[in-house]
């Protein structure tokens, strides 16, 4: 998406998360119950950017981990896309912290910065939404709050991160970038 900021793939970051297994090929599903508690995503988003309100990041996390469990989705996987997304909520491209859009969703260029959402919740379940939309076929378990969800067709044409390079984003290493975040997490 054009309207958010990447970050660097850098992998000299220390190791954190909950689980120190080794990473496999079924870390970067989409679907999923994932690895980390949000304890663990709060840590690893903190040892990114320390200077975020921490009563934010827990709350985020901690709808991470409710919305995408209750969709099926790897909440590891909406969490480190999130952080990709939004700079560790640094943002710096055309979507801003007020707009509750975590993920670009509608961010296509100048005079189309993305959507906005009334709150923090709404927002991470919208994404959850639209990352479920690309991971599955199975119809949405809750209320659909993402407007773009109608637009991913066919459903569940990226099983995995690396399908959404190309296609969530017009960058071609956009999975790998994700699979970075992913080894940083699970350390």
């Amino acid at each position: 998406m054009s309207g958010c900021r990447t970050v660097p793939t850098e992998t000299s970051q220390p190791p954190l998360g909950e689980s120190r297994r080794i990473f496999s090929a079924g870390d970067l599903l989409i679907m999923g119950i994932g690895r980390a508690n949000s304890r663990a995503l709060v840590d690893f988003f903190l040892a990114h950017n320390a200077d975020v309100d921490i009563s934010k990041i827990r709350r985020l996390a901690a709808f991470y981990v409710a919305e995408a469990r209750a969709e099926g989705v790897n909440p590891d996987v909406a969490f480190v896309q999130m952080c990709l997304e939004t700079g560790f909520l640094r943002f710096g491209g055309l979507v801003t912290i007020d707009m509750n859009n975590f993920c670009g969703l509608g961010s296509i260029g100048p005079g189309q910065p993305g959507l906005s959402f009334p709150d923090e919740q709404t927002g991470v379940r919208a994404h959850v939404q639209h990352l479920k939309a690309y991971g599955s076929s199975e119809p949405l378990l809750g209320d659909l709050v993402d407007p773009r969800y109608r637009y991913v067709n066919p459903k569940g044409k990226s099983p995995d991160v690396h399908g959404l390079s190309g296609t969530w984003a017009s960058d071609p290493g956009y999975g790998t970038k994700l699979e970075a975040l992913l080894r940083r997490l699970y350390g």
